[in-house]
This record gives C-alpha cells, sequence and structure tokens, in this order.
C-alpha cells in the first residue's frame, strides 16, 4: 500500500487538484505546509488531525512547513464561522505562537533539513497596501471570490462578511507565493473548509511564477450530522492537559456516539 492509498484508507483526503500531488507524497518529494492561525494558546484536537497528517508525510521522506499566523490571525479567516473573530493584539498572538510551537515539537522533527516552522506575520506585517493591491489584489477575479462557500455563507448572516475578512484569502494566497519562494514549496494542505483559499494561492503561483502548484485537502473531524468533533461543554478539546485534563480528553473519545465513532 502506497501513502496515498493509506491516507485513502483512513478516509483522510477529501479533495485534490492535480493526480502529480500522488506522486511527490508517494515518492517522498513533496515540500508542504500547513498553516495554523493562533487564535487560542493551545491546538486542539481538529489541530491534531493536521499534525499526524504532517507526521505520516514526514515519516515518507515529505518536508513539512507548519506556518503559524502571526499576520493572518490579525484578520481571521471566515471560514466556517458565522461572525468575526475576536481581535487579538500582537502580544497575545506572539504567545498563543510560542505555545503552538512548543506542542507542535511534540509531533513533527524539526532538526535540520527535515521540517520548518515559518511565520506568516514576518512578511504580511510589513506589506505596503497599495504596492500589495497593484501586485496580488489584480490577480484576483471578485465574482469568482464571491462563489466561495465560506463568503456565501458569512454573506447570508445578520452581520454578514467585512472588507477585512473578504481579504483574507489573499492573504493566504500570498503565503503560498512567498512558501514557493523561500522554499520551492508547491503543496498547500488544510481542511476541506479551506479548498477555496488553497485554490486562490494556487493559481496565484501559476500567474506571478508560471510554475505549477497544488492543493490537497483533508476531511474534517465531524460528527454523523455534519457539526464539528471535539466541541465540549466546557469548549473545545485542546490539546494542553492544563486546558483539557487527560481524564476529560480520553472521556470525551471513550463517549463519542456510536454513529461517529468510525
Amino acid at each position: 500500500m502506497t501513502l496515498y492509498e493509506e491516507l485513502q484508507a483512513r478516509g483522510l483526503v477529501a479533495q485534490i487538484t492535480d493526480n502529480e500531488i500522488i506522486d511527490l507524497i508517494n515518492n517522498g518529494k513533496a515540500t508542504f505546509y500547513i498553516g495554523f492561525d493562533c487564535t487560542a494558546d493551545s491546538l486542539t484536537a481538529g489541530h491534531f488531525m493536521a499534525l499526524t497528517l504532517m507526521k505520516r508525510l514526514q515519516m515518507a521522506g515529505n518536508k513539512p512547513i507548519a506556518l503559524i499566523g502571526g499576520g493572518t490571525t490579525m484578520i481571521g479567516d471566515p471560514s466556517g464561522r458565522t461572525d468575526m473573530r475576536k481581535m487579538l493584539t500582537k502580544e497575545d498572538i506572539a504567545h498563543n505562537a510560542a505555545c503552538f510551537k512548543k506542542q507542535m515539537e511534540k509531533f513533527i522533527d524539526f532538526s535540520e533539513g527535515k521540517a520548518i516552522i515559518a511565520n506568516n506575520g514576518d512578511w504580511l506585517r510589513s506589506l505596503n497596501f497599495i504596492e500589495f493591491m497593484r501586485d496580488i489584489g489584480s490577480m484576483f477575479s471578485v465574482n469568482k471570490m464571491l462563489t466561495a462557500d465560506c463568503y456565501k455563507t458569512r454573506m447570508a448572516t445578520d452581520n454578514g462578511l467585512s472588507f477585512l475578512e473578504f481579504t483574507y484569502m489573499l492573504m493566504q494566497s500570498y503565503d503560498f507565493l512567498e512558501l514557493f519562494k523561500k522554499y520551492g514549496c508547491r503543496l498547500e494542505m488544510g481542511g476541506n473548509d479551506q479548498w477555496s483559499n488553497m485554490l486562490g494561492g494556487a493559481d496565484l503561483i501559476r500567474r506571478k511564477e508560471r510554475e505549477n502548484a497544488f492543493a490537497c485537502t483533508f476531511q474534517l473531524l465531524l460528527t454523523h450530522d455534519g457539526r464539528k468533533m471535539g466541541k465540549t461543554e466546557k469548549g473545545a478539546l485542546w490539546l494542553d492537559p492544563a486546558k483539557t485534563s487527560p481524564y476529560d480528553f480520553y472521556q470525551y473519545w471513550r463517549n463519542v456516539d456510536d454513529q461517529d465513532v468510525e
């Protein structure tokens, strides 16, 4: 069984842009990234899905890039949300990013040449708005962007979609372009709700660099009726044992509805 076949057998793969991805990861030749916006001081059970996927790919010879959203966290991704995220200070974001890094190191081998931790605040926070909109904004069609599910869902709510959040796709796409130029990253991976944003990045690389880039989404951890798993009466199921005790973490999975077990 190849690595890709194993991922399919585990029900992880949702969508891919190109079959070339299969050869890349099976042969251990992919430099890929997954983004993590640091909206809290701990990763969750949902992030664990991404971390284990990164670990499996790394064990097969591929190089993961864990991209911490020191810049994008200041905007907030509208995907899967019905309201705006809470605005965090730069100090809060820096603290959360440090917590993320510490937790990631328990799963991913970041020793020399095996993986990379990057922070998109390093390039996003210093952008010139006019230059960015001329260089990057001109590459995007508003008509096409508005067909994305994440935008359509928000526009149907009472509060609607803010222009701030509308620019998130441009920021995430720019991340992909930067990682391509810095590290030769050609593959972005993420949850299935990120599909539109990821397509934007792959298309931006093709238009700006005349190079191929790819996207692959994995299934979100959902209950049988479509709700995100890992939500308890106390809130999210955290990976930090100080926020969710090992006992509570175990009990959550022990008590999962029979329909959700598989």
